[in-house]
């Protein structure tokens, strides 16, 4: 349940926790992550949010240089954030981020974010699902340094479709799946701009190739690979800010990993090529009779 920083900053986990996470997930091949609409499996990308809810961190590392007063910032940014399943379909999330930035150099916690998520429908059939959900930044909470004294509000609609009902004709596009998110961000702040986030992203997945249209025999890694590109936005004041993100994603039943690039849409969202990368369980695989049970069945 993941929002856009005010700052353009997407969530980032630290290079350390990345391999260690990399190196217990190493041993399972299968994919059959918490995100299951039929035989789609849509991953936990890292700059739009999947329509699934689940028990499961995440863990992200960023870096990107952005237009400040004094000329380009450069932004590091260590985020986590842990959701919790109350019931099968409803989700809570508590996460928050360590910014690094220079010009002027400043560093500290952005403020610290709270959320719900609701699985609203699955269609197995037609590989389509959607959630709503409301996160909030909670102003105050994070570092006078970075973080703003205003809270923001963001009620979201999430949605997924996969194209594995398409014909036999065009079997080689069924591993295709699009999901996407939309929503305003509305700021308690006096005199403060108001937003209005959406995204979408487009995969192609290899494990769904391999197992449900034509085994080519692909060897590990690329057997667990989705390739994707995630293009999130913000529009406000007349001006839309945003980047198009082109990587990868490799995923099996316990968790994933991803990287991604940052390519700015405009002077506005950045002045360089930024990075994301990402370390994500799901502990309701990983343990699902313990720590990743449902607190309400």
């Amino acid at each position: 349940m993941r929002t856009f920083s005010q700052r353009q900053v997407a969530p980032a986990r630290a290079a350390l926790l990345v391999a260690a996470a990399m190196v217990s997930m190493a041993s399972s091949s299968a994919a059959f992550a918490h995100a299951v609409a039929g035989d789609r499996v849509f991953p936990s990308t890292m700059a739009v949010d999947d329509p699934g809810v689940g028990d499961e961190a995440n863990l992200e590392y960023g870096h990107q240089r952005v237009p400040g007063d004094s000329g380009d910032q450069s932004i590091n940014s260590f985020d986590f954030e842990y959701d919790k399943l109350i019931t099968p379909r409803l989700a809570a999330s508590v996460g928050g981020t360590y910014v690094m930035q220079n010009n002027p150099t400043s560093r500290g916690f952005d403020n610290f974010g709270v959320g719900l998520k609701y699985l609203l429908y699955v269609n197995d059939a037609h590989e389509f699902m959607t959630s709503v959900g409301v996160n909030a930044e909670l102003g105050g909470t994070g570092s006078r340094a970075i973080a703003s004294n205003f809270s923001t509000i963001s009620p979201t609609v999430y949605a997924g479709k996969g194209m594995g009902d398409l014909p036999d004709s065009l079997a080689y596009l069924r591993p295709i799946g699009i999901t996407g998110e939309a929503g305003p961000a509305l700021t308690t702040g006096a005199g403060q701009p108001n937003a209005f986030n959406y995204g979408f992203t487009f995969q192609y997945s290899l494990p769904y190739l391999q197992q449900h249209v034509h085994d080519l025999g692909l060897p590990q890694p690329l057997s667990n690979l989705i390739p994707l590109v995630e293009i999130p936005l913000s529009r406000s004041q007349g001006q839309t800010t945003g980047t198009v993100n082109p990587g990868f994603i490799w995923i099996n039943r316990y968790g994933q990993f991803g990287v991604e690039a940052q390519v700015p849409i405009n002077r506005a969202s950045g002045s360089h090529v930024g990075i994301l990368v990402q370390a994500h369980i799901f502990f309701d695989d990983v343990a699902p009779t313990t720590i990743g049970k449902p607190l309400f069945q």
